[in-house]
């Protein structure tokens, strides 16, 4: 027996050396001596390990009796390194750890082969700037905190719960630099200052803090065409100092020869002024008072670079390039082309009497964009902090223009060039002509872009003034409902009506207050407040279920929630006089939806019956007109009022996009597995 309650059990013919007899002092003194011996035998101990048993000695009495051979199986506690290495070695220990070894070996590679697999197999999650429609804020007309009937930067701080009221999660800010505003805003004079009517830096930073709290992302406006005639850029270009001289495109001519070439700016009359400082004309293809930068000259190149990395280094999540197709020009400053070659080459006509050929879209102009996408990219390495970058340029029937924006497979350029076709709708208000618009940009998108959709900006008509407000509802149905990001312009989610000067820019109707809410200090505000804001207004409307602002935010979020909607693919199923259809769905999932669109002049019935793949009855999710969701009807008689739009939902096994005749349309194709509920490319 040992110390305590420790026993080992010895069987017949073993010898324990962890047991010591009463009075076997001398024993041990003998083992203390054979300890050399031992050391000097471990290598010999070593090749022996694999036995069942070993001889030991371990009295040290140097008996050799059949005794002394040490065959004891069971460990035993105590026991020394010499003899815990014994058995470590024997098979029936050996064997079952390497089993345990191999097994966890196996689960290891087999998770990371899982994982390795689940990332090559799942689709790329929808970046923020797709994920959310896009919000544009005109910075005069939002909000004014300050009572000087100007909206303000602090103006826009008192109102971000509205954008988490709609879900929206991107909001683009028109210009808001510093500017003597000869057009709005679109002419800076500093492009690292915030200009005093909005605010100061100040501002813009708890804005910009204040945004990013609630999830939310800002999108600046830039401006790289062209800076104001007060810029000191232009000052020293005008005055020839060495560095600026070629900052701007200067040639010679004087205050009443004719001008250069024929070149129109925008805004009409010639495209060159003759400055009396400098003694040569400047082009200008805007007003006068905005002079053209020259992107020819490397030093300017560097300058807007360093601009971008300005407002970068601050926080701001993306940049609307404006105007980009006018940034180069061709050297040779020939004159254009009329459209009307029996009208005299020295006329100079409107933009609209012009063949653009020598003052848009010139060789380099995407080289130029690749540049300003490479800056962003190094500062979207982040994780989390993508910097968004999309390009403005109104090519008009010359759509393959505007698809050379999201740049090329192996060279990226814009995440989207804006979408502007949807702006002719009010031509031609029809289910055949609205599927014509939006197929334009679908069947010419290059394969796996984002699309996206804008009905209205600070420089064109409410398309609900030019459509018709009627059509507020459907055309909000429309964008929400249609594959990509829809960019919605401030007030269109309540449907505002507009009249006067400048319409579309008129303040932003918050509640039956005075002003609209708009502004709670003054009488004067720098635009009329329309006269319906009484009634049409967001305080209003978040009363009312059936409300535009209701219905926007509910589509909002059904649009984020539902996976057809978010990624599915896009399948128009019908286009009539009044009506435009289109299914979303998604391999995998055992729902889809119905979008059914009337933009006619009356009330219809559309029959689907010939779409094999929907069932003979589909659920209403929501109809744009009075009357709850949950109405089941039958494909083959949906009613339809002028001006509504439904959404249904219906489930079947069978998907349209796999028809051969199906004219369908996704960006990254996925599908989904019910069982682990996972998307995955497919």
């Amino acid at each position: 027996m040992t110390n305590g309650n420790d026993f080992v059990e010895l069987e017949e013919c073993i010898s324990n050396p962890g047991f010591t007899e009463h009075g076997a002092e001398e024993s041990r003194d003998s083992t203390e001596k054979n300890r050399g011996t031992t050391e000097e035998n471990r290598e010999s101990t070593e090749e022996t390990r694999d036995s069942t048993a070993t001889s030991v000695d371990p009295t040290g009495g140097g008996q050799q009796d059949a005794c002394t051979e040490y065959t004891q199986i069971k460990p035993y506690a105590g026991m020394p390194k010499e003899v815990l290495l014994l058995y470590s070695s024997q098979a029936r220990y050996r064997v079952p750890r390497q089993i345990l070894f191999w097994l966890l070996i196996l689960c290891v590679l087999a998770l990371v082969a899982l994982t390795i697999t689940v990332i090559a197999l799942s689709p790329p999650c929808l970046g923020w700037w797709r994920a959310s429609p896009l919000y544009q804020i005109y910075p005069r007309s939002f909000r004014d905190s300050d009572g000087d009937g100007v909206g303000d930067l602090k103006g826009i701080i008192e109102q971000l719960s509205h954008f988490e009221y709609l879900n929206i999660k991107s909001v683009w800010i028109s210009p808001f630099y510093r500017s003597p505003m000869r057009d709005f805003g679109y002419d800076v004079e500093d492009f690292r200052e915030v200009d005093p009517v909005f605010g100061t830096m100040q501002d813009f930073e708890e804005l910009l803090a204040q945004m990013h709290n609630r999830g939310l992302k800002l999108i600046m406006d830039f401006i790289p065409n062209h800076t104001s005639d007060r810029h000191r850029w232009f000052n020293l270009s005008r005055s020839r100092d060495e560095h600026y001289k070629d900052y701007y495109l200067w040639t010679d001519c004087n205050a009443t020869a004719p001008r250069p070439n024929n070149w129109v700016s925008v805004f009409g009359n010639s495209s060159w002024t003759y400055d009396e400082v400098r003694g040569q004309c400047y082009l200008h293809q805007f007003l006068k008072e905005q002079p053209d930068l020259n992107f020819r000259n490397p030093h300017v190149r560097r300058e807007m670079i360093d601009i971008l990395r300005f407002w970068l280094e601050k926080g701001v999540d993306g940049f609307r390039m404006a105007a980009v197709k006018r940034l180069l020009e061709a050297s040779h400053l020939r004159s254009e082309p009329l459209t009307d070659p029996s009208k005299p080459p020295e006329a100079f006509p409107s933009q609209w009497e012009l063949h653009h050929d020598y003052t848009t879209s010139q060789l380099g102009l995407h080289q130029l964009l690749q540049e300003w996408r490479a800056e962003m990219d190094v500062y979207s390495r982040e994780p989390g902090r993508y910097r968004f970058m999309v390009t403005e340029s109104y090519d008009h029937e010359e759509v393959d223009k505007t698809m050379m924006y999201y740049g090329s497979p192996l060279v990226k350029e814009s995440d989207f060039p804006f979408n502007f076709y949807l702006l002719d709708l009010p031509r031609n208000p029809s289910g055949l002509w609205v599927q014509h618009l939006v197929l334009l940009w679908m069947s010419n998108m290059p394969a796996g872009r984002w699309p996206n959709w804008v009905v209205g900006n600070h420089d064109n008509g409410r398309i609900a003034s030019s459509a018709g407000r009627g059509y507020t509802r459907v055309i909000n149905m429309l964008i929400l409902t249609l594959p990509g990001t829809p960019t919605t312009y401030y007030g269109e989610e309540i449907g505002p009506g507009r009249a006067g000067r400048d319409p579309q820019r008129s303040p932003m109707q918050w509640t039956g207050d005075m002003n609209a809410g708009f502004s709670n200090v003054t009488n004067a505000t720098w635009l009329p407040v329309h006269p319906d804001y009484s009634s049409v207004n967001v305080e209003t409307q978040k009363a009312d279920s059936g409300s535009v602002l209701a219905q926007y935010r509910l589509l909002s979020r059904l649009r984020q929630s539902e996976l057809p909607l978010q990624r599915g693919w896009f399948c128009p199923v019908h286009a009539d006089t009044n009506v435009f259809s289109f299914l979303r769905e998604l391999d995998g999932l055992d729902h889809a939806f119905l979008v059914l669109l009337n933009f006619g002049k009356e009330a219809t019935v559309t029959d689907l019956s010939a779409v094999a793949e929907l069932p003979d009855w589909l659920t209403v999710v929501m109809t744009t007109a009075s009357g709850a969701g949950g109405r089941r009807l039958p494909k083959a008689s949906l009613p339809s009022e002028a001006g509504e739009g439904l959404v249904l939902q219906y489930s079947s096994g069978r998907r349209y996009h796999a028809r051969p005749d199906a004219r369908c349309f996704v960006s990254e194709k996925a599908c989904y597995l019910r069982v682990v509920n996972l998307l995955y490319k497919c």
